[in-house]
């Protein structure tokens, strides 16, 4: 390799390692507001995330861009960026197109069943049962979002994938909030065995049902949830 051809070589290697830097930063502190670390509200502080990965302050700036595409953070001019905080109106807008996009994927799953996809699915609602009745939120909140995000990838259909998690991404702190609310865990899971049991079927119009009055009960208990906090304050 001559000269010239090993230093584009070079700015070609360059340029990899940086977008897969910015890459991880962007997965790691997406999950910092997923997981609730990072508060609705919060100022993206970009000092004390480059000393906690270990990275000059360039990529994290870039990595905020991305997240701002998605709808996970905002820009405010002369002040910084913040972890974006939904009002309770975006919120349901966000849970109608939800169920929408939920309940197609359970039309679709329920046509392309079998019994590996079952076994699953079982699987996770029967897990959820076990934790749900001892009432532990941390231990059944992963495997809510694992259900879920199972039923949309193994319906097949990629696009339908990808707009589901973006809108439902935003969501993750309303949906915490509400799950806890009056019995929500076991409630949810029996909506969850519903759902099982109209997939097992193969029924496209029962399943479709299911899955978006899922969504639309759990629109009602964020509602309520946010209500409740309300007259509390």
């Amino acid at each position: 390799m001559d000269v010239k051809n090993e230093l584009s070589h070079l700015n070609d290697l360059s340029v990899v390692k940086s977008v897969s830097l910015t890459s991880a930063l962007e997965k790691e502190i997406e999950r910092l507001i997923l997981t609730g670390e990072l508060e609705p509200g919060e100022r993206i502080n970009e000092i004390q995330l480059s000393n906690r990965f270990g990275t000059s302050r360039g990529p994290i700036r870039e990595a905020t861009r991305s997240l701002e595409a998605k709808g996970l953070v905002e820009v405010v001019r002369n002040r910084g960026v913040f972890v974006r905080r939904l009002s309770v109106q975006d919120a349901i807008e966000i849970y109608d197109v939800r169920a929408a996009l939920f309940g197609q994927a359970g039309r679709l799953l329920a046509e392309r069943m079998n019994d590996e996809l079952l076994a699953e699915l079982t699987r996770l609602v029967d897990e959820m049962d076990i934790v749900a009745e001892r009432g532990s939120f941390d231990d059944y909140y992963p495997l809510n979002l694992a259900f879920h995000n199972f039923i949309v990838t193994s319906a097949g259909n990629r696009t339908l994938t990808a707009e589901y998690h973006r809108f439902v991404n935003k969501l993750h702190l309303f949906r915490a909030r509400a799950l806890v609310q009056g019995g929500g865990l076991a409630v949810s899971n029996r909506e969850h065995r519903a759902m099982l049991e109209a997939l097992a079927s193969g029924d496209g119009d029962r399943a479709q049902m299911t899955h978006w009055r899922h969504v639309a009960l759990a629109k009602r208990r964020v509602i309520a949830t946010v209500d409740s906090a309300s007259r509390i304050d």
